[in-house]
């Protein structure tokens, strides 16, 4: 294997001492401009990288970030949101020439020993928390380790948590605006994951707009998920059975959407002939399904650039605080439309 260069190839192939490599890759006074140009640029052609590891271990910063990811693995492969947040992540982070640490998880508790393991070996400068919970026990943590944090989700800061959120009760009216709007008076929310501050406040969103409108809770409800294609699924088949079924569904992802659609197909219940779908997160598989799915358009990697430039900035020394993402934007598609006169299936 090739050896890593050193310190010390750069100063032999620049012409200098050592001392002088180390100030000016270290942005310390002591040599003139010219020679910290020359020495970079040494430096960089011979692939010459700082170890994060050593820096860690001066007191420096590690120039890497963390994301945890605490949720089934089935769910994750099929679902494109983490794909385009993380790769918003990435693109500011590599930017500032900072490293992503990725792990995936079982639960809350692993995560929360994750974070302890990479503060005690400063493996990272700050995290990116992600699913923030109705009962969430990592704020505190952070706040314990003092280590800068971002999450995703969160309407709440503190000393070292920042966060950035997305207005769920506000796109969560507009669908309810369409649908409403288009005469549905018996709609079902197919959730996620319970115990998910987003999905909570979904569901509230749902209740209030539904009672603003005159629906009670027997009209317009939620059920919970794991998320995944086989949930949403089974979610769809149970409602449809049920003496009063829904004319219009709402699922919290691509992926329940896409399949609720092709269980209303197995059973033959015409989209939108007699059934409305609406999926919250717009994807390639609501623009290619037959018929196309009505669905919130928001910029996911937009989010996820917003996130991880809050949490440089904490790094940098700028306070922790709330900063809104792009509300997201319905997209009416060929999915929903008025519900038949009569719709029993």
């Amino acid at each position: 294997m090739a050896r890593r260069p050193t310190i010390k190839d750069i100063a032999r192939q620049a012409g200098v001492s050592e001392s002088a490599v180390s100030f000016a890759l270290n942005d310390r006074p002591g040599v003139s401009q010219d020679t910290r140009a020359r020495i970079r640029r040494v430096a960089e052609e011979l692939g010459w990288q700082p170890n994060s590891a050593a820096r860690a271990l001066s007191g420096e910063r590690s120039g890497a970030v963390g994301l945890v990811l605490a949720r089934p693995a089935h769910t994750l492969g099929v679902e494109s949101f983490f794909l385009q947040l993380v790769s918003g992540i990435q693109e500011v982070l590599s930017a500032a020439r900072t490293a992503l640490l990725f792990q995936v998880v079982e639960d809350i508790d692993a995560e929360c020993a994750v974070y302890r393991r990479w503060w005690a070996e400063r493996r990272v400068d700050g995290v990116i928390v992600v699913d923030p919970r109705t009962q969430d026990p990592r704020p505190e943590l952070l706040g314990q380790l003092a280590l800068p944090a971002v999450a995703v989700g969160s309407a709440e800061s503190s000393a070292t948590l920042s966060s950035v959120r997305a207005d769920d009760a506000g796109a969560m009216a507009q669908v309810l605006d369409h649908l409403h709007g288009l005469g549905h008076r018996r709609i079902v929310h197919i959730a996620g994951l319970p115990g998910l501050a987003h999905t909570a406040r979904r569901m509230e969103s749902l209740r209030t707009e539904a009672a603003r409108r005159g629906l009670g809770p027997d009209q317009v409800r939620s059920v919970v998920t794991d998320y995944s294609d086989a949930e949403g699924a089974a979610a769809t088949r149970r409602v449809l059975a049920e003496p009063a079924p829904p004319t219009a569904l709402v699922y919290d992802n691509d992926v329940m959407a896409v399949a609720g659609s092709a269980v209303a197909a197995e059973l033959g219940i015409p989209v939108p002939g007699r059934l409305s779908i609406v999926a919250w997160d717009d994807s390639a598989l609501c623009r290619v399904t037959h018929p196309r799915l009505t669905a919130l358009v928001r910029d996911t990697a937009g989010f996820g650039r917003l996130a991880a430039g809050e949490l440089l900035a904490v790094l940098a020394g700028g306070p922790p605080g709330v900063r809104e993402s792009e509300r997201p934007r319905l997209e009416p598609r060929e999915s929903t439309a008025p519900p038949a006169a009569h719709t029993e299936f």
